[in-house]
């Protein structure tokens, strides 16, 4: 029971680790929370900074969700303990709690949690964004799809159980952090890919 904890607790202070904020001080460019759509993540860092910058961003991301969850799966085969644990690492994104608890939108971390907990969800929700940003061009259309379809491909694969309700639970939160995008795709004010991007 306290390893557990430890896990968990753990899990959200990794989440926490803002890879945005970092690599652009590192990398002396302008804090994505003041910049651009003003949200910590890797589509932001690439509006305000560089490609580089971006990729960084985004490896650091998924990380946060990555790591937390295999090593859980190291320790322990208790499949709620594996969930809590991929959901204390998106919330720790979501709201860190080293940077005023104003976090990113969860999209990297919720991949990387995927691939923590399988692998084949994982690589199935990465070639539905990729599928669908090659078409619309639209970096919240993708994510918002990838993120619905997930729990589909973990009860596709797994049936219903802990990981398929917590792949649901994550799209849920997804989606209310995506309000704002929806709103602007509703309008046709949704930001696309340049061709430089």
């Amino acid at each position: 029971m306290i390893l557990s904890g430890i896990i968990i607790i753990s899990a959200y202070l990794i989440g926490s680790i803002s890879s945005a904020i970092i690599v652009c001080k590192l990398m002396g460019l302008p804090d994505p929370r003041s910049e651009g759509s003003g949200n910590p993540g890797a589509t932001n860092v690439l509006r305000v900074g560089n490609k580089k910058a971006a990729a960084i961003t985004l490896i650091g991301d998924i990380l946060k969700g990555l790591v937390p969850v295999l090593i859980a799966r190291t320790v322990t085969d208790d499949s709620n303990v594996i969930a809590l644990t991929a959901i204390a690492a998106f919330y720790g994104h979501l709201y860190p709690v080293f940077f005023g608890f104003k976090g990113g939108k969860g999209v990297a971390t919720a991949a990387g949690v995927f691939f923590g907990i399988s692998f084949p969800v994982g690589a199935m929700v990465a070639v539905t964004w990729l599928l669908v940003a090659a078409v619309t061009k639209i970096s919240s259309i993708s994510a918002l799809i990838a993120a619905s379809l997930s729990p589909v491909y973990f009860s596709f694969i797994y049936g219903n159980n802990v990981y398929t309700y917590t792949a649901g639970f994550l799209a849920v939160v997804l989606i209310i952090r995506h309000r704002t995008n929806i709103r602007d795709l509703w309008l046709g004010k949704e930001d696309k890919f340049s061709d430089k991007e």
